[in-house]
C-alpha cells in the first residue's frame, strides 16, 4: 500500500536474523532509523513454577519507519541482525500505518507490552472436549501449564484423572 504523499512517513517490515530482533532494533536505531518491535509478556510454567518473560510478538520481524526522502531502505540490509527487508516481488513490504497504531494502541500503555487475551477457563470450570484422542468426553478445568498445555480431570475408568492436552480441544461445557 503506497502513502499518497511521498513526504509522509512510511513504515516496512524486516526479517531479522534469528533471535537478532533486539540486535538489529539497536543497530537500526543508531543510523536514525525509527523502530517499532512489539514484544509480548508471556508465562510460562516450569519446574513447577509460573515465570514471565518478554519476547517478540512476531518473532523475527519489525517495523521500521522510514522519513521518505530523508531515508533509504539501502543501509538496513546490510545492517547486523537483518536478514532481509520483506519484498512482494521487487517491492518492499509497506505496511500501512494504522496497521502501527492498531498495534501499539493494544499495548499496554505504561509498559509497552502486549499480553495475550486470558481464556475464559477457570478452575473448576466444566469443560468439553473437542478434538484429540478424547474427542467428546466432558471434564473439570483444572489449570493451564504454558501455552501448550491445559490439564483437565477426566473421569476414567470411576477415577478422576489428569490429562494435559493442548488448549485448543478444550472448550466451556454448554
Amino acid at each position: 500500500m503506497q502513502c499518497s504523499n511521498p513526504e509522509d512517513p512510511r513504515w516496512f517490515l524486516v526479517l531479522t536474523k534469528p533471535s537478532n530482533e533486539q540486535i538489529a532494533t539497536t543497530h537500526l536505531a543508531r543510523q536514525g532509523f525509527h523502530i517499532y518491535l512489539p514484544r509480548l509478556l508471556r508465562t510460562t510454567f516450569g519446574r513447577g513454577r509460573r515465570r514471565e518473560s518478554i519476547v517478540p510478538l512476531f518473532p523475527r520481524y519489525l517495523f521500521v519507519r522510514l522519513e521518505s526522502l530523508r531515508q533509504s531502505l539501502g543501509p538496513i540490509r546490510s545492517t547486523r541482525g537483518v536478514a532481509s527487508i520483506v519484498r512482494f516481488g521487487e517491492q518492499a513490504a509497506e505496511v500501512a500505518a494504522n496497521v502501527i497504531d492498531a498495534l501499539t494502541r493494544r499495548a499496554d500503555p505504561v509498559t509497552g507490552l502486549h499480553r495475550l487475551e486470558t481464556r475464559a477457563l477457570r478452575h473448576g470450570t466444566p469443560v468439553s472436549i473437542v478434538g484429540g484422542a478424547f474427542d467428546g468426553l466432558e471434564g473439570i478445568f483444572e489449570r493451564e501449564e504454558g501455552e501448550e498445555r491445559s490439564v483437565i480431570l477426566l473421569s476414567l475408568l470411576g477415577r478422576s484423572t489428569p490429562v494435559r492436552m493442548h488448549p485448543r480441544f478444550v472448550v466451556p461445557a454448554a
